[in-house]
């Protein structure tokens, strides 16, 4: 499973782990790893909230990809609250 900054990443309906390739482009003409970015291009800075799988073709919103989000946002959030 592709881990970026420590996040699993999978595709939510088909279970696909992204192998670190450039399989997603953008209106601009740009192809990129979208999980690089966390979804923005980085030639014109679009935020792609929908992510589309390469294996399956189905859509999911691009937050839906990281299996671990929440534990992410909790460790987030209380990293944030140190010191207040």
């Amino acid at each position: 499973m592709m881990k970026n900054n420590g996040e699993k990443i999978r595709c939510p309906k088909c279970e696909w782990e992204p192998d670190g390739g450039k399989y997603w482009s953008c209106h601009c003409g740009c192809v990129w790893n979208t999980f690089d970015t966390y979804g923005q291009c980085p030639q014109c800075s679009f935020v792609h909230r929908q992510t589309q799988c390469p294996e399956c073709a189905e859509w999911s919103p691009h937050a839906d990809w990281y299996v671990d989000l929440p534990r992410i946002k909790i460790t987030f959030e209380e990293t944030s609250n140190i010191g207040n």
